[in-house]
C-alpha cells in the first residue's frame, strides 16, 4: 500500500505513538509522504519527512501554529493518525482528562478534515461506549461518536486491551495489571480475547499498517485484528 498524501499525527511521544513514529517515517522514506507532529516538547527525532510543531496543546487555540505549519509546508493531509491519551491521575481532574482524550483529539481531527483528510486512524479502547458507567470508557465512547460526526470517508478505531510496555511515568495500578493480566491471558478465550493485554509495539504496527488504507466506513480493530495487521495480514 502506498500513501498518496501526508499525515497529521497526534501523540507521537506516547507509549504507542513513540513506537509508531519510526515505523511511519520508514514508510515515509519509501513512499514520499510527510508527517507533521504537534508536540508539547521536542521529540529528539531528526528525519527529512518529519515536521514538528511545538505548542502547549491545552486547547483549540493552541492549534493555530499547527494550521499555519500545514499551510506553510503546503501539506496535502490524507490521514489523521492519533495515539494521544492521558490518565485521570496525570490529568488531575475529570474535566482535564476529557479535554485531552476527547476534546483535543476532536479539535485536531477537525483541523485535519478541514485540510482534506479522508481517513482517521485513532487508538481508543476496548469497551468504549458513551453510555458506559465507567468514566474512562464513556469518554472514549464520546470521542468515537465525535469522530464519526466529522465526516471522514474512513474511520479506523483501534480497541486494545491493557497496553503492555514501559512508560516514562510509573503508574502503580497499571504496573500491577501488566504483571497479573498476562498470566490470565490463556484463560481469556473467545469473546474475552479482546480484553487480553497487548503489546504497545503491536498496536503501533497496526496503527501504521492502517494509515492510508483505502475504502469507506467505520472499522473497529480488536486485539486479534491488530496482531494480524502487525504481521502484515488483512484488516
Amino acid at each position: 500500500m502506498t500513501l498518496r498524501a501526508d499525515v497529521l499525527m497526534a501523540g507521537a511521544s506516547g507509549l504507542v505513538g513513540g513506537r509508531a513514529l519510526p515505523l511511519l517515517l520508514r514508510r515515509a522514506s519509501r513512499e514520499g509522504f510527510r508527517v507533521l507532529a504537534p508536540v508539547r516538547r521536542p521529540l529528539g527525532v531528526h528525519h527529512p519527512a518529519l515536521g514538528e510543531v511545538e505548542t502547549p496543546l491545552a486547547g483549540e487555540a493552541d492549534l493555530a501554529p499547527v494550521e499555519a505549519a500545514i499551510a506553510d509546508a503546503a501539506l496535502s493531509v490524507g490521514s489523521f493518525v492519533c495515539a494521544l491519551g492521558t490518565t485521570l491521575r496525570d490529568a488531575g481532574s475529570r474535566d482535564a482528562f476529557s479535554r485531552v482524550d476527547r476534546d483535543l483529539v476532536l479539535d485536531m481531527a477537525l483541523l485535519a478534515r478541514r485540510h482534506g483528510a479522508r481517513q482517521a486512524v485513532v487508538v481508543s479502547s476496548v469497551g468504549a461506549d458513551p453510555a458506559s458507567s465507567n468514566f474512562y470508557l464513556s469518554v472514549k465512547g464520546d470521542l468515537e461518536a465525535g469522530l464519526l460526526a466529522i465526516g471522514f470517508q474512513r474511520v479506523d478505531l483501534l480497541h486494545p486491551g491493557l497496553l503492555l510496555g514501559p512508560r516514562s511515568r510509573r503508574r502503580p495500578l497499571e504496573r500491577i495489571g501488566q504483571w497479573v493480566l498476562p498470566l490470565l491471558s490463556p484463560l481469556m478465550a473467545g469473546p474475552l480475547g479482546r480484553y487480553r493485554p497487548i503489546s504497545a509495539d503491536v498496536v503501533a504496527a497496526a496503527l501504521v499498517a492502517l494509515t492510508g488504507r483505502q475504502g469507506q466506513g467505520v472499522h473497529i480493530h480488536n486485539n486479534g485484528a491488530m496482531h494480524e495487521l502487525a504481521r502484515g495480514g488483512a484488516a
